[in-house]
């Protein structure tokens, strides 16, 4: 009987964590379903609470630290035009506050200076915003 209420208590810790989503829930699911064996396997009821207790405190503390950076790594991928930013290219044409164009990795993009800069073509330039499918460069210095 303490079997299946570890495990119908480890099932709904695990379902829970859809709605947290902080990996605390989960790891006591794990933990309630690694008590729910320990109980299966005919140990006592203050064995099942010890491994419980174990697992809990060794997923939280070990596991999910880990699990969480792992996850944040990727969280902020850069895409579509804020990769570009940083980016180096090189004016083709004479680029001012009014167009111009820059090759940004094999691509050509229109781009366009700040106010009262003149960029004249072959210089290497830096992105450092794009405006609708314009790039606003900066020239190297």
């Amino acid at each position: 009987m303490a079997a299946l209420i570890w495990l119908i208590v480890g099932i709904l810790l695990v379902i829970a964590e859809v709605l947290s989503g902080d990996f605390v829930l989960v790891m006591l699911g794990a933990a309630a379903l690694a008590a729910a064996g320990a109980s299966a396997l005919g140990a006592a009821d203050l064995v099942s609470v010890l491994v419980f207790a174990a697992s809990s405190l060794g997923l939280i503390v070990g596991a999910r630290p880990v699990i969480k950076r792992r996850l944040q790594l990727g969280q902020h991928i850069p895409m579509h035009h804020e990769a570009l930013l940083g980016s180096k290219a090189v004016a083709l044409s004479l680029v001012d506050e009014n167009g111009g164009q820059v090759k940004i990795g094999g691509d050509t993009w229109s781009a366009r200076t700040l106010e009262g800069l003149v960029i004249e073509p072959g210089t290497a330039v830096t992105v450092v915003e794009i405006s609708g499918a314009t790039a606003v460069v900066l020239a190297e210095s």
